[in-house]
């Protein structure tokens, strides 16, 4: 029993660090509709700071951590103020969502950057002595979790019920619109909420550092673990979110202690994905006003750039040529495995284009049938001599029974729910890889995988498994190109403009969304199994959420609802920290900034600027034009 007791101590001052982010979560859902994924990103940010000032530079802790608290405020802030408020009036929330994401790596690039991939660790505020009541031991730090969570808790119910500026807030979460006729700044109210919502995750950052090791990717665990509670508690509901983070902080910790810190979060993921079948809005049901929740089918879609006929066989015919001829150019072996690694993303891309792109299916979660496909075949390829082909076929076989299993939450689920249930999909196959170590060989990875071979020809080099890869990228292409110019892909794109006109017209949108969910899932799988055939090699860094989060980031950058636009930004992300050795640092920064630039200021992609680009060139000048341009010349001369 006392055990017990000590597991439920703990779990409570976990759980307050939980409930205190997840509360920001609500907070900035209830004002504006959309999801801040960057909420635990200001969290590190915060603790970070506080080491800096109270530990580097020693400060006395109670100048050290309101200090850290204020510039971490103004950070969040500028950053809301220039990205998240202009975003809101511009993307759908599904893309705000991925526009969240963006910041939330850009924050995670400019602590590794700053601070490095070392691990940090703060003192307690009071000491180190652990407090004692009878045959219980409970550390000081644990009264100082609680007290910020109680004062957070107590100090946002005062403002939002009992101010003048809490009216606001709430009117513009019942209706914007009419807020903005009534006369409030609503755009000033968002950066508010925003602002509000970073002080919070701010707070919950510095109280917890000395209870935690402080490294440049802790932000993330602290958004994925807000956002879990969050959604278990009821997004939109204060209560919900605090029962939600309390609820998940104890059993997280019953369940490190009494099975294993392995497959705790995978339980919690259980519990969430049960909670999405059963009971989508959380544990907390909380009314919520007329927010612009269906802008999503007036934002979701737009002008896509594309080649006119005349431009697109000269262009593919010498882009073939191109790629055929490159490996003969490049001679850098550390250059062609980039291409090939590209090429290798591009096929996931492709799939993961024609879900969200084409059907506007959101998936945060992609990876994770990547190392299903991976692990499936680089184990049978090790442990039962399976030829690499036969290998994938398998992981193809697995990946598609679990994303059907999958889809029995998916296909009932839209918009913000859609992305949580794939996103904790991807969350709990990195549990399972790390868990399963005979499997896959735990945290280590699973080494020994053969290359990759036909009727005993061995493609072992960069510039053999180039053209292997090559290959499968073209075959797929023409094949996707194909199935999209036909009924199948009008189909898609009137289910992404408004799901229930297309329904109205007799299309049936739970097929043809599983059809595109099984082709994304496919290809993901494919793309794993040629990743470990390449490598020889898989580790759960490698096929986690984090490559989730940046195929994302790839297919924003390069352009949605293009098919080709993957593969510029898989070359970009790719090849770029490659060629550049002394910026492979700024590799996660430039990520999310380019990410966050390219809905904000390219939003047809590189592809689409590219187009235009091609579009412009080849048009021939009128004469005014012609007439212009001959006196800018007689000026220059």
């Amino acid at each position: 029993m006392l055990e017990f007791l000590q597991i439920c101590i703990g779990g409570l001052v976990v759980g307050s660090t939980y409930a205190v982010i997840a509360l920001g979560f609500s907070l900035v859902y209830r004002v504006t509709g959309a999801i801040n994924l960057s909420q635990g990103g200001f969290a590190i940010i915060a603790a970070m700071i506080g080491y800096t000032l109270g530990v580097a530079w020693g400060w006395p802790l109670w100048v050290a951590i309101p200090s850290a608290v204020a510039v971490t405020v103004g950070i969040g802030m500028a950053l809301g103020a220039f990205t998240f408020v202009p975003a809101l009036d511009r993307l759908s929330n599904a893309n705000v969502l991925m526009l969240t994401a963006g910041i939330l790596t850009m924050i995670e690039g400019f602590t590794l950057v700053v601070w490095g991939s070392q691990p940090y660790a703060m003192p307690p505020f009071s000491g180190e002595a652990p407090l004692v009541f009878g045959p219980l031991r409970v550390p000081t730090q644990a009264f100082w979790v609680i007290g910020a969570t109680g004062v957070c808790i107590a100090a946002l119910w005062l403002l939002i019920a009992k101010t003048k500026l809490g009216t606001g807030l709430r009117a513009c979460a019942e209706n914007p619109g009419a807020a903005s006729l009534m006369g409030i700044d609503v755009p000033r109210m968002t950066l508010l909420s925003f602002g509000l919502a970073t002080l919070i995750a701010a707070i919950a950052g510095v109280t917890v550092a000395p209870t935690t090791s402080l490294q440049f990717d802790t932000g993330r665990l602290f958004t994925i673990s807000g956002f879990v509670a969050a959604a278990i508690g009821g997004i939109a509901s204060f209560p919900g979110a605090v029962i939600g983070g309390l609820f998940l902080g104890l059993v997280t910790q019953l369940a490190t202690a009494y099975i294993s810190s392995l497959f705790s979060t995978a339980i919690s993921l259980l519990i969430l994905l049960a909670v999405l079948i059963w009971r989508p809005s959380g544990f907390v049901q909380a009314r919520v006003g007329k927010r612009q929740d269906t802008r999503d089918e007036a934002k979701a879609t737009g002008h896509v750039a594309r080649l006119p006929s005349n431009l697109a066989w000269p262009a593919a015919a010498l882009a073939v040529a191109a790629a055929l001829l490159i490996p003969f150019v490049v001679t850098d072996n550390g250059i062609l495995s980039g291409l090939v690694i590209a090429g290798i993303l591009f096929m996931t891309l492709m799939g993961l284009d024609v879900l969200m792109g084409y059907a506007g299916q959101v998936s945060l979660g992609q990876a994770g049938f990547m190392a299903i496909g991976g692990y499936t075949s680089g184990y049978l390829s090790i442990n039962t001599e399976t030829a690499p082909w036969l290998a994938i076929l398998a992981g193809i076989f697995v990946s598609l029974a679990c994303g059907l299993v999958l889809s029995v939450v998916t296909l009932r689920l839209r918009g913000l729910y859609l992305a949580l249930a794939t996103l904790a999909f991807g969350l709990l196959v990195d549990s399972c890889a790390v868990g399963f170590l005979d499997i896959t060989g735990g945290p280590s990875g699973l080494v020994g995988i053969p290359a990759f071979s036909v009727a005993g020809i061995e493609f072992a080099t960069p510039r053999a498994m180039y053209y292997v890869v090559l290959a499968l990228d073209l075959v797929i292409f023409i094949g996707l190109t194909g199935a999209l110019r036909s009924s199948f892909g009008r189909a898609l794109k009137a289910i992404r403009s408004d799901q229930m006109a297309a329904a109205a017209l007799g299309i049936n949108t739970v097929r043809y969304k599983l059809a595109a969910f099984m082709i994304s899932v496919t290809l993901a799988s494919l793309a794993g199994s040629m990743y470990a055939f390449f490598f020889n090699f898989l580790s759960p860094e490698m096929v986690g959420t984090g490559r989730s989060l940046e195929l994302v980031a790839m297919l924003i950058i390069g352009g949605e609802s293009t098919l080709l636009g993957g593969l510029f930004g898989a070359s970009l992300l790719t090849l770029l920290p490659t060629m550049f050795q002394p910026l492979a640092i700024y590799k996660t920064f430039a990520s999310g900034a380019l990410l966050v630039a390219s809905f904000l200021y390219l939003p047809q992609g590189l592809y689409g600027a590219v187009v235009q680009i091609a579009i412009r060139l080849s048009r021939p000048k009128t004469n005014t034009e012609a007439k212009t341009a001959a006196k800018t010349s007689a000026r220059v001369l």
